[in-house]
């Protein structure tokens, strides 16, 4: 019998654990939008606490979460400054500027990462032919930057350069907890110099749907009304803020292990002809690899894969799905429904895939 597909492509892919259903079950059932909804206000309350926070916001998703703060922070014609690999530029399908009017002003940067003085070059002089500089955004982990973490030092001093100039701080940490395990620093601690910060518990936590934003309690209720507005007020959600509960108690420390697993990963792909593991291993700092296939690798090999996408269509059928980020760039990501081999197995699928044996 064949075995089970790994699935890599993302941490959103997990199912809900047993004990997690059943506190999704044991729930007790009211409606968000009425302001009923006990699971969901415990939810708020819990995450807002450890962002150190005044009050938290359960949304639908982790692109809602941003793009709420992005409304309630600007006005039309302000810009965003922003990494040029972050997530708010390549996957919320240009919704700064559907829905708020923003422009971005990117950034450059190693992994991600950018510095105050960078920030500082950007901000633009207030006069009339300019958008007003209004908001710095910085993702922690940065998806596309490999899953890099932000150093705090680093960080704090992005902020002090934001302050000078008038500019609010959001900070997308969609697996800001995974940062957290690997850096030593608490939620609080990181977003202490922010004005606002989302959270995801469908991706790394292991809950089925559900983001968080939070800050000041009149930003909050502002958004409160912007969440209605764009269709995300939910009624018996209480279900969902329960699994993101159970995920909160349950499954921030054992991150962890999805590390290590990455890093094996890594480890072992570099030394694979045609392969080149980058961020290079001893920049793995989260649960995601990214590997780009050598140009050279078409030509070495009986049957050429062609591009990422090929590759990936070829490797699932070996048992193994991961997801293409570019013309030749792979990405794959540990999280907790993968089995205790997937280490051996992944590296066996894509050997076998670019024709080692």
């Amino acid at each position: 019998m064949a075995s089970p597909m790994i699935d890599l492509r993302s941490d959103t892919v997990t199912r809900p654990t047993q004990p997690m259903r059943d506190a999704m079950m044991a729930a007790p059932l009211g409606d968000d939008v009425l302001g009923d909804e006990s699971a969901v206000t415990t939810l708020e309350i819990k995450i807002a606490a450890l962002l150190g926070k005044e009050a938290g916001l359960f949304v639908p998703s982790g692109t809602m979460a941003n793009q709420l703060a992005i409304r309630g922070h600007c006005e039309a014609g302000d810009e965003i400054i922003a990494h040029g690999e972050s997530h708010i530029i390549h996957y919320e399908t240009g919704a700064p500027a559907a829905i708020s009017g923003c422009m971005i002003r990117p950034l450059d940067g190693p992994r991600g990462l950018f510095e105050a003085a960078t920030v500082t070059a950007a901000v633009r002089n207030r006069d009339i032919h300019s958008p007003k500089s209004r908001l710095v955004v910085a993702e922690n982990t940065h998806n596309r930057g490999g899953g890099s973490v932000w150093p705090i030092a680093q960080f704090r001093s992005v902020c002090v350069a934001a302050r000078a100039h008038d500019l609010a701080i959001h900070v997308d940490g969609a697996r800001l907890f995974n940062a957290c395990v690997t850096a030593g620093y608490s939620p609080s601690e990181f977003a202490a110099t922010a004005d606002t910060a989302s959270v995801c518990f469908s991706k790394g936590l292991g809950a089925p749907v559900g983001s968080a934003l939070v800050g000041p309690r009149p930003f909050i209720e502002r958004c409160r009304r912007f969440r209605k507005m764009f269709g995300g007020g939910m009624r018996q959600s209480g279900l969902l803020a329960a699994a993101a509960i159970y995920a909160l108690d349950h499954h921030v420390a054992r991150l962890t292990q999805d590390h290590a697993r990455a890093k094996a990963l890594a480890q072992k792909l570099a030394k694979l002809s045609g392969i080149i593991v980058d961020p290079p291993v001893e920049l793995i700092e989260s649960n995601m690899v990214f590997f780009t296939l050598a140009d050279h690798l078409t030509d070495q090999m009986a049957d050429p894969l062609g591009d990422a996408q090929a590759f990936c269509a070829r490797l699932r059928e070996q048992g193994v799905s991961l997801i293409p980020m570019g013309p030749r760039r792979v990405r794959a990501v540990m999280h907790l429904d993968v089995p205790d081999d997937v280490v051996e197995r992944t590296v066996t699928a894509i050997t076998r895939t670019l024709g080692a044996v």
